[in-house]
């Protein structure tokens, strides 16, 4: 391929960000080889959606003594209700779209009260046309599913609650 034509490059671009925006996904990233010398690296983000998703509202409240007092007290109500900071969280592994059954029809792989076993499979998360078993890390009762069947989750997202 050669290196003065980006048409190529630029509509690959533009599927990249397509596949951001259908997904519901903060960051792709890719690199395409076409020999030795020559690849391709890209990385595609939402710059304005990754910061506050990542960045959880303490930092200002510990930093900033003049921010409203009601944002403050709302930042610090809500820290002990958020699902990632529970110790029983069970989380992403990866970035991909979380399934609850096996395939469409099927049981639910956990619902919430069922007991499971260290290792049992809890749901499924499809990344890149592959299918990954995410297990149970410890055995315990579900309390909470936190996501939806096939909706999209991103690495460390919360998946369900644990006891």
């Amino acid at each position: 391929m050669s290196k003065s034509d980006h048409t190529s490059d630029v509509k690959f671009i533009a599927a990249l960000a397509a596949l951001l925006r259908e997904h519901d996904l903060s960051e792709v990233e890719v690199r395409r080889s076409f020999g030795e010398d020559d690849t391709l690296d890209v990385r595609v983000a939402r710059g304005t959606l990754a910061a506050p998703q990542m960045q959880p509202a303490p930092a200002p409240v510990h930093h900033a003594a003049a921010a409203p007092a009601p944002a403050a007290a709302s930042a610090v109500a809500e820290a002990p209700e958020d699902p990632a900071q529970h110790p029983g969280a069970v989380t992403s592994p990866m970035v991909g779209t979380a399934y609850l059954q096996p395939e469409p029809g099927a049981p639910a792989f956990v619902s919430v009260g069922d007991k499971v076993s260290e290792g049992q499979t809890v749901l499924i998360i499809e990344a890149m046309k592959t299918m990954n078993q995410i297990p149970a890390p410890r055995a315990g009762t579900v309390k909470r599913i936190l996501i939806e069947d096939g909706s999209p989750v991103e690495f460390g997202a919360p998946l369900l609650i644990l006891e």
